[in-house]
């Protein structure tokens, strides 16, 4: 009597092993680049944190001049937050008059930048 064999044949082995490389190869092109993707992301988020600082520090500073910070340009809004700027990060400075808003750019560490409104209030 003949003895039956059981498990998988090398061919469908082999079938698997090449079936998982195409994936791997088309999914990881996927996955790296994330990093630019995560800079870009991390450089709007503090663009948006400058843009709301700067808004509530004009309401805050209108509603009592001895209270919170003078805007005259864009690099003056980072002193609104509550901490400092983070390190790499740069803001082009660009005057703003007491009572106008303007556009100010914000640079990260790898080129990446955003845009932000800045409210000037002296």
């Amino acid at each position: 009597m003949r003895k039956q064999q059981s498990g998988f044949t090398l061919i469908e082995l082999v079938m698997v092993i090449v079936i998982l490389g195409i994936l791997a190869v088309t999914a990881i092109p996927r996955f790296t680049n994330l990093a630019g993707s995560a800079q870009t992301a991390a450089t709007s988020g503090i663009a948006g944190s400058l843009g709301s600082a700067s808004a509530i520090n004009y309401a805050v500073r209108s509603a009592n001049s001895a209270n919170g910070v003078t805007v005259t340009d864009c690099a003056n809004v980072a002193n609104a937050l509550a901490g400092a700027l983070p390190t790499g990060y740069a803001i082009t400075a660009a005057g703003i008059a007491n009572g106008a808003t303007a556009t100010c750019t914000l640079t990260g560490p790898t080129s990446s930048s955003a845009t932000f409104v800045g409210h000037g209030i002296t």
